[in-house]
């Protein structure tokens, strides 16, 4: 590989001078990651608080008045009452509640009798998960309330602790994927523009008649935003930390590695389709295309790869986000596991050889 370090350097230079006469750029880099994160991190919820559940309790024993009393005093529980079971029944057709727990009369006389006794609740399946949340809340409460009044025996105590998230809150996951899809459209939109940028203004013809190298040319192309590339990873680490709350467990050596490696394959992406495109509007499209909706639905950082088809499962392994929001993850949330940041840094080194070898191969010096 022929490279003349003085013209690299020059290349380099005027690349940067642009960049920073270009307030787009800087836009991209510095801005748009936080309104991004922000947008993604605050939007993008998988926590259900005060999820509302109607009660109709047409049994007036001691044991039913405890049980709904259980009911209200769960912090995760919206307890509404309503004029008539059927009133309640509308309430749950039209959306303002998401659960119906019914108590029939003779709840109390069935458990006085030692005899089975029953509860009915009634979920809205529209909303699946919502619905699976309401069912598992009323179950835990319902399971707690047996033991409490001695009606249930509990030879085995279940101790549960959450590692790596104790808090169970989404945000500490999904943020970490967020910036993998926040850099994939960064690293893929800033290169996506400076070739089609070059033919647009006439300035490639004088760059092809200069004796540079096809490497100096995609070197001088990639350094400089692959500088504001970290720069922009590390304004979303701050971000998330200092504002966001998101815990940080990793080191920074590693996420600068991992990050490299990630970036190159971003950046390699939208420097080979700013090599296909010559007008920046189609390269920008392009890139915004093949680079956000790939790893917003592939990624797994929202939806889990394991319940994909089969085909789906292996296309994921094509995209470069899903190894880096599996490796921010790990770094936030359980530190430097090295036999998950080893792995996902290898097929970023891949994926980034791959799209950097593609893209050198691609681009030729001439007009054509």
């Amino acid at each position: 590989m022929n490279i003349n370090r003085r013209r690299l350097l020059a290349l380099c230079r005027k690349e940067s001078l642009q960049i920073v006469r270009d307030p787009s750029s800087i836009l991209v880099a510095f801005i748009m990651p936080v309104l991004l994160l922000v947008v993604m991190g605050y939007a993008i919820n998988l926590d259900v608080d005060q999820l509302r559940l109607g009660v109709w309790r047409a049994d007036s024993g001691a044991p039913a008045v405890r049980l709904e009393q259980a009911l209200r005093g769960s912090t995760a529980l919206e307890v509404r009452g309503g004029a008539s079971k059927e009133a309640l029944l509308v309430s749950l057709e039209r959306g303002e509640i998401r659960g119906l727990l019914v108590i029939e009369a003779g709840f109390s006389r069935a458990l006085g009798q030692g005899s089975a006794a029953h509860i009915v609740l009634l979920t809205d399946g529209a909303e699946p998960n919502t619905a699976n949340f309401v069912s598992n809340y009323v179950q835990g409460i319902w399971q707690g309330w047996l033991a409490q009044e001695g009606l249930a025996a509990a030879p085995v105590a279940v101790v549960t602790r959450a590692w790596f998230n104790p808090a169970l809150v989404s945000r500490n996951f999904l943020v970490p994927g967020s910036i993998a899809v926040v850099m994939t459209i960064i690293g893929a939109l800033l290169t996506s523009l400076v070739v089609a940028r070059e033919w647009e203004r006439g300035t490639m013809e004088a760059l092809l008649a200069t004796p540079i190298t096809k490497a100096e040319l995609l070197l001088s192309k990639i350094l400089p935003y692959y500088g504001l590339g970290i720069i922009a990873m590390f304004i979303c680490l701050l971000f998330s930390v200092l504002v966001m709350g998101v815990p940080w467990r990793g080191s920074l050596l590693a996420l600068l590695l991992l990050s490299s490696l990630f970036l190159g394959s971003a950046l390699g992406l939208g420097l080979f389709l700013s090599t296909l495109m010559r007008s920046q509007f189609n390269a920008a499209q392009a890139a915004l295309t093949a680079a956000f909706l790939p790893a917003m639905m592939l990624s797994g950082f929202v939806f889990e790869i394991a319940s994909m088809p089969p085909l789906l499962r292996a296309i994921t392994h094509l995209i470069p986000a899903r190894y880096f929001a599996s490796a921010l993850q790990t770094l936030y949330q359980a530190g430097n596991v090295l036999s998950i940041l080893l792995v996902n840094g290898l097929f970023l080194l891949l994926l980034a050889a791959f799209w950097l070898i593609l893209t050198a191969r691609t681009l030729r010096r001439t007009l054509e």
